[in-house]
């Protein structure tokens, strides 16, 4: 691989970045290498980042790799476990430097808790430039699956934004 940045690092922080690329773990990796170096000689984070994505494909690391679908038995068995019943299912919206994904939780409404059940991430924001968002499949899947634990758990299952990424759309309980 020829890059500076990555010539100049030592070789545990090498053997630290590739480690955590096998992992997946791509910020951490980032850090790593903007660790490695004196404050006045960082690499920006974009620099950094370019150098893990070309470990990944040293190392022939996906640089994506999707959720597993939704699983309604395992997650109505994740519910049962919980310390409290859920007064509702619901799914948000979240994102990272990869794109949007969605969540699904159960909430109670007094006190306000949450409680993470699942992840749905069937993409990319590279999606939006190759035209194949919207729909959302993270959306269909929540809504589906998120919506029969719901019915199967005889509780409210809420979506305020099943047509488009919004992490800023009102949660369960403050329609309440």
């Amino acid at each position: 691989m020829q890059n500076d940045i990555w010539a100049a690092l030592p070789d545990e922080a090498r053997s630290a970045v590739d480690a955590l690329v096998r992992r997946d773990r791509r910020i951490h990796a980032v850090q790593v290498i903007r660790e490695a170096f004196a404050q006045g000689a960082k690499p920006g984070l974009t620099e950094a980042l370019d150098v893990v994505v070309e470990r990944y494909r040293a190392l022939e690391q996906p640089l994506f790799t999707s959720t597993p679908p939704l699983d309604l038995e395992k997650l109505a068995a994740a519910v049962a476990a919980l310390p409290v019943r859920p007064d509702a299912i619901e799914a948000l919206w979240d994102g990272d430097t990869d794109g949007w994904f969605v969540v699904l939780f159960a909430v109670t409404a007094a006190p306000r808790r949450q409680f993470e059940l699942a992840v749905s991430r069937l993409g990319t924001d590279l999606r939006l430039f190759d035209g194949e968002a919207p729909p959302w499949p993270e959306a269909v899947e929540a809504r589906e699956v998120g919506g029969a634990l719901a019915r199967q758990l005889d509780v409210p299952f809420a979506f305020a934004s099943p047509e488009r990424p919004d992490d800023t759309a009102p949660r369960w309980w403050d329609g309440r």
